[in-house]
C-alpha cells in the first residue's frame, strides 16, 4: 500500500480498536439503542455543517439516496444497535473478536456483489490471523464457557455480534458502491448517518424505547470521542479505504483492531497476559503481512 492508504489504515485501527472500550461507558443508564441514535445524530449534524462550511455539494439523485439509505440502514444503524446490545451480555473484547469475522463477510459478499476475486494469499492471511485472534482471547472464551449460569446471555450475545457482522459486511458493500460513484465521502456519511439515525429513531419510538440521557461526565466523554473519532473521522478514512484497496483488504482492519482493544484492556481493566496470548499476537501480526504483502 501507498502511503495514503497506509495512513488511512492505521488510523482506522488505532481509532475504531479504542472504541469498543468507550461503548462500555454508554451501557446501563441508557437504553442501547438511544444510545446509539445519540452517537449517530450528533456525527450527522456535524457533518452537514462541515459540509456546508466547506461548500460540499450535498444535493444527491433520487438513486443515490436509496443506497444511502441502504449504507444507513446497514452500517450506521442496524450494525452498531446490535453491538451495543451485544456488549451488554459480553466483555467488549469478546465482541471485538467476533466482530473480526468481518473480513470472510467482505470476501464473500465483495466477489457476490462486486465481482471481486478471491485470492489465496487472503484466504490464508484471514485464517492465520483469525487464528491468532482465538488464542489470543483463548483464556476469555475458557472462562466465559464454565460460566453456566451466563450460557444464555453468552449465547444472545454471539448472536448479536455475529448478526452485527452481517450487517456490517453488507453496509462495507454498499459502502463501496456509493464511494465509487464520485460523491464526496463526507456528503456520503453525512446522508447515509442520517438516514441511519432516522431509522434507528422509528426504531425506537415503535417499540417504546426511552429518550433519557446518562448522568455521569464519562457518557457525555464516550459520547463525543464514538461521535467525532469513532463515527466521523474513522468511517471517513475506512470508506477511502474502500474505495481504493477494495473491501476484502480493507475489511481486514477488524482482524487488528482487537490489538488496539486488548492493549487498552490491559492498562484499563487488567488484562493478564499469557504465553497464549503473545502467540496469538505474532500470528495476526503474521497473517497481517501475508494478506497486505505485493504479490
Amino acid at each position: 500500500m501507498n502511503a495514503l492508504n497506509s495512513g488511512l489504515y492505521v488510523a482506522t485501527i488505532l481509532i475504531w480498536g479504542s472504541t469498543w472500550l468507550a461503548i462500555t461507558y454508554q451501557l446501563g443508564e441508557v437504553d442501547p439503542l438511544v444510545s446509539v441514535i445519540y452517537r449517530m445524530a450528533l456525527a450527522s449534524g456535524l457533518l452537514f455543517i462541515w459540509c456546508r462550511l466547506k461548500n460540499i455539494p450535498l444535493v444527491l439523485s433520487l438513486r443515490d439516496h436509496r443506497f444511502m439509505v441502504a449504507q444507513g440502514c446497514f452500517l450506521f444503524g442496524l450494525n452498531y444497535w446490535t453491538i451495543y446490545w451485544s456488549e451488554v451480555y459480553l466483555p467488549s473484547g469478546l465482541v471485538a473478536v467476533i466482530f473480526s469475522l468481518l473480513v470472510f463477510f467482505n470476501i464473500i459478499n465483495g466477489r457476490i456483489f462486486l465481482k471481486h476475486p478471491v485470492t489465496l494469499q487472503t484466504v490464508v492471511g484471514g485464517l492465520v490471523g483469525l487464528s491468532g485472534i482465538c488464542m489470543l482471547f483463548y483464556p476469555e472464551f475458557a472462562l466465559l464457557s464454565d460460566e453456566e449460569s451466563t450460557s444464555n446471555d453468552a449465547l444472545l450475545g454471539f448472536g448479536l455480534a455475529f448478526i452485527a457482522v452481517v450487517f456490517a459486511s453488507l453496509g462495507n458493500i454498499v459502502a463501496t458502491r456509493n464511494g465509487n460513484t464520485g460523491i464526496s465521502v463526507w456528503a456520503i456519511n453525512a446522508w447515509s448517518i442520517f438516514y441511519g439515525t432516522a431509522i434507528l429513531t422509528l426504531i425506537a419510538l415503535v417499540s417504546g424505547a426511552e429518550f433519557s440521557y446518562g448522568s455521569t461526565l464519562e457518557y457525555t466523554l464516550s459520547l463525543i470521542y464514538l461521535s467525532v473519532f469513532g463515527t466521523i473521522l474513522a468511517f471517513g478514512a475506512y470508506l477511502k479505504l474502500l474505495i481504493n484497496i477494495g473491501p476484502s483488504r480493507a475489511g481486514y482492519t477488524s482482524l487488528i483492531i482487537p490489538f488496539v482493544a486488548i492493549v487498552l484492556s490491559t492498562l484499563f481493566e487488567d488484562y493478564q497476559w499469557t504465553l497464549l496470548a503473545a502467540g496469538g499476537f505474532v500470528l495476526v501480526a503474521l497473517g497481517n503481512y501475508i494478506v497486505l504483502k505485493r504479490r
